[in-house]
C-alpha cells in the first residue's frame, strides 16, 4: 500500500529531523533547529500525500491513519536508536511496543465486531 510506504519514508526523515542532532552537540542550537526544519520539509512532502491517499483512496479513518503512523514511527525509531544513537532496546521497551500493537489490533477491528460489542454493553445496562 502506497500510504504505508510513504509513511515509512516520511518517518525516516522525521526521526532524523527530531533526533539526528543529538550526536552533534557541538553545533549551536539555532543551527540544529534550522537543519531540522529543512529535513522536516521532506517529511511533510511525504506525510501529507500519504494521509490524503489513505483517507480518500483507501478509506482509512483519521484514527487509523494516526495509529499506523505511530507504529511506523516507533519501528523506525527502534532501528534509528540502535544503529545511529547506539542505544540498546530494553525489555520494558519491547513490552511497551507489544501493548501499542495490541492497540492497533483494537483500532482495526471490523465494524461488525464494534456493533456487536456495543449491543452487548447496551443489553447489560438493561
Amino acid at each position: 500500500m502506497y500510504t504505508v510506504l510513504l509513511l515509512i519514508l516520511s518517518n525516516i526523515f522525521m526521526t532524523f529531523a527530531w533526533y539526528g542532532h543529538l550526536r552533534q552537540n557541538s553545533a549551536p542550537l539555532w543551527i540544529a533547529i534550522f537543519a531540522s526544519w529543512g529535513i522536516a520539509f521532506f517529511e511533510y512532502c511525504l506525510m501529507i500525500p500519504a494521509n490524503r491517499m489513505g483517507y480518500a483512496r483507501y478509506g482509512l479513518s483519521g484514527f487509523q491513519l494516526k495509529i499506523i503512523q505511530e507504529v511506523i514511527t516507533l519501528a523506525v525509531f527502534v532501528a534509528f536508536a540502535a544503529y545511529y544513537l547506539k542505544e540498546p532496546m530494553r525489555w520494558n521497551h519491547l513490552v511497551a511496543f507489544v501493548f501499542i500493537l495490541a492497540g492497533v489490533y483494537f483500532a482495526f477491528l471490523p465494524k461488525q465486531a464494534e456493533a456487536a460489542s456495543n449491543s452487548a454493553i447496551t443489553s447489560e445496562a438493561k
